[in-house]
């Protein structure tokens, strides 16, 4: 299953191939090479990141530390960022490590700042950590821990999303959490697309105005992706 926001970052003008420390999706934005070649002709700027060597020496086997990725070479997925004008949060996790945000920061200069999420949530990628709903206002994950936020995200009020409803549609052992209920897609600040099944969420979510659009993917955790990670944005405004 290919997922666009996993490994395409757009920011501004620019869209970034990132890399991924997934060994399996080494290859994965080949698949998107010919809409790359035309968007570039159309005048964005097309970047890759250095291709990780991924040798064993680039992970952490004794799981000792937060990470399950060592600070040897930059690794990342785009999946790892959220964007909110000019402030990029970016969470260090086991698809991104310090080097990687590092990176980003040195390719995106003083135009933009690049926020290292730390400690805040042992996982993988930040849309099932943080979902920005409108100016100053997130999801945010409750087992997050709200004492490592970047100071930008604590004037920001935040909605502790509610239990998820367990989901599987398969045998297979799910690819992505129960938290993959909280991958939700804002159309605008005024609507979101949410899983169906997600009732406490979909309530919480009109108590705050934001209309909502239910969807249905039947084999979301199993294959690995939510509303939000199967999209990818490249025009926005604001």
């Amino acid at each position: 299953m290919l997922l666009s926001r996993d490994l395409l970052l757009a920011i501004g003008n620019s869209i970034i191939e990132c890399p991924s420390g997934f060994r399996s999706r080494y290859f994965e934005t080949l698949s998107y090479q010919e809409i790359l070649i035309e968007y570039m002709k159309n005048g964005s700027q097309w970047i890759s990141a250095p291709k990780p060597r991924l040798l064993d020496s680039s992970y952490n086997h004794s799981r000792s530390e937060q990470s399950i990725l060592n600070n040897y070479e930059p690794i990342f997925d785009a999946a790892n960022v959220l964007r909110a004008g000019k402030d990029i949060f970016y969470l260090v996790s086991d698809s991104g490590n310090e080097l990687g945000g590092q990176w980003l920061q040195s390719n995106l200069g003083s135009n933009y700042n690049v926020h290292l999420c730390r400690n805040i949530y042992s996982s993988v990628h930040i849309d099932t950590t943080l979902c920005f709903l409108k100016p100053g206002l997130a999801l945010i994950n409750p087992k997050v821990n709200q004492e490592y936020l970047p100071e930008p995200l604590k004037k920001w009020k935040l909605l502790i999303c509610p239990k998820m409803v367990e989901v599987n549609y398969s045998d297979i052992r799910p690819i992505a959490s129960v938290w993959l209920g909280m991958n939700i897609l804002m159309l605008s600040p005024e609507l979101a697309v949410v899983d169906k099944h997600q009732l406490p969420l979909i309530k919480l979510l009109e108590k705050q105005g934001i209309e909502v659009m239910p969807i249905l993917l039947r084999h979301g955790r199993t294959l690995g992706g939510g509303g939000h990670c199967i999209t990818l944005d490249k025009r926005r405004k604001g």
